[in-house]
């Protein structure tokens, strides 16, 4: 099997030739660097590279028959998580030259069912919408090189589309997964709290900031799912997964009833943003499945969750911008210092707004299968935008306001979905995002299955990076 032929093929398919033993891990390794050393020079997705860490990992891969197992599949990690040995920058210039002695439980996990990282994707310099920082540069989209791949997985997202590698990590706490899903037209997953083990690094009772999986397709999700669900001690919110994300594809996902929203009612909306998900909403209602426009009432979630981001910021950050101030982006001082000013009253408030959205979704999923809208308000910006200003006219108060569809369904801690539905008139992939009911991520995945076969986008992929057709 060449090189070109593997890099292809999907993370399942790779992983049930190398349990049959038809493929060598050091042979998914090699093409693995093969296609980085082609490519990512137009993306710069993956700029910290482990490639003899990788061929040495592999060396010790042993499966029996956990079908959880990858079987020695290499991933991309994120560079907001530890691996062992590797440098790990989070985006920042303090850590430039940090390399952590052990992985996070994230990676962890992944690695104990056969994982290996041979990458760190790039990302924003502690948080953001847009993957640039000053120790990395700048990560471009594959699908028209002079676009953003979103943020805060960007880097990931690039990877995936452009056939560097079959799965990534991704997190997300405002729309960190699901808006570079969109962006580079794959697909990323927000669990809910809990389903994936995360790191010491993060605050450990936030409920927040979850860590998903990204890939080309949601059955290579729910693969990386099997491998990366489960209990870690570091994690006191993590649990072990009942049953097999990867087993439930095998039932009907077809859903009766769902509720689609161009806007939530409460974000702007790009027009071409709106045509894309209107034209795939109509793909399903032609399917037969019931679309009604009933959904929650999700006043108070943009403001709410912006208090508890920013007190969650503070709470992680509070101590480094002490030492570090002139060492961290303006934005993000911006957010940390918004969190030591948030009253007992803010929060009391903010927190309201998220028990009681919460009621408001278990209450709606008595009556719909699925809540679907756009992952974002807009396709992917021109690159050498640091943030987007306006949406159709209308002017962003923050510098995240352009992905608040995202940080809306955040505050529902409900798992969400992120897969391709169309493109723009400019060949740009938009994304919806779909909604399961509380702890329900088999059945979200079995629906998105469903929904994806539909659309027919991801058979597209992997992809070669692509100029600007106007350049």
């Amino acid at each position: 099997m060449s090189s070109d032929e593997l890099w292809r093929m999907s993370a399942s398919d790779v992983v049930h030739a190398l349990r049959q033993g038809d493929l060598a891990p050091k042979d998914a390794i090699e093409a693995t660097i093969s296609r980085i050393e082609a490519v990512d020079i137009d993306v710069n997705a993956l700029p910290i590279r482990c490639f003899e860490r990788a061929l040495d990992q592999a060396k010790s891969i042993r499966f029996g028959d956990d079908p959880r197992h990858l079987a020695g599949l290499p991933i991309a990690v994120k560079d907001y998580n530890d691996v062992g040995g590797v440098r790990t920058t989070y985006g920042s210039p303090i850590y430039a030259v940090n390399i952590p002695a052990t992985s996070d439980a994230t990676v962890a996990t992944l690695e104990s069912r056969g994982a290996i990282p041979i990458a760190k994707s790039n990302v924003p310099e502690w948080a953001g919408g847009h993957t640039f920082n000053p120790v990395n540069g700048l990560t471009r989209n594959p699908w028209n090189t002079e676009r953003s791949a979103g943020g805060s997985s960007g880097g990931s997202g690039a990877a995936l589309a452009s056939g560097q590698t079959w799965l990534a990590t991704g997190n997300d706490l405002g729309g960190s997964l699901r808006t570079p899903a969109g962006f580079n037209g794959v697909v990323g997953l927000r669990p809910g709290p809990g389903t994936v083990p995360r790191g010491k690094r993060l605050q450990a009772f936030d409920t927040l900031w979850v860590e998903g999986p990204m890939a080309r397709n949601v059955a290579d999700v729910a693969l990386m799912l099997d491998a990366g669900a489960g209990h870690h001690p570091d994690d006191p919110f993590s649990f072990d997964a009942a049953s097999s994300f990867v087993t439930a594809l095998e039932g009907f996902g077809q859903p009766a009833r769902v509720a689609f929203s161009p806007d939530l009612g409460i974000v702007p909306m790009a027009r071409e943003v709106r045509e894309v998900a209107d034209n795939a909403i109509q793909q399903l209602t032609s399917a037969g499945v019931d679309v009604t426009s009933d959904i929650p009432d999700f006043s108070g979630a943009l403001d709410g969750f912006q208090i508890l981001r920013a007190v969650l910021l503070g709470t992680m950050m509070g101590e480094l911008l002490e030492s570090e101030r002139n060492r961290i982006t303006k934005d993000i001082v911006g957010n940390v210092e918004r969190g030591f000013d948030v009253t007992p009253e803010k929060l009391f408030a903010a927190e309201r707004v998220r028990w009681t959205l919460y009621h408001r979704m278990t209450a709606f999923f008595k009556t719909h299968d699925l809540l679907i809208c756009p992952s974002a308000s807009i396709p992917a910006f021109p690159v050498d935008l640091r943030y987007v200003t306006e949406i159709d006219g209308q002017a962003c108060e923050t510098y995240i306001d352009w992905f608040a569809i995202t940080f809306a369904l955040t505050m529902t801690s409900c798992p969400v979905i992120s897969i391709p539905c169309g493109f723009t008139e400019d060949g740009l992939p938009i994304g919806l995002q779909i909604v399961g009911k509380p702890r329900g991520e088999a059945a979200l995945l079995r629906a998105a299955h469903w929904i994806e076969e539909l659309f027919a986008i991801a058979p597209m992929l992997p992809i070669d990076p692509r100029p600007s057709p106007t350049a």
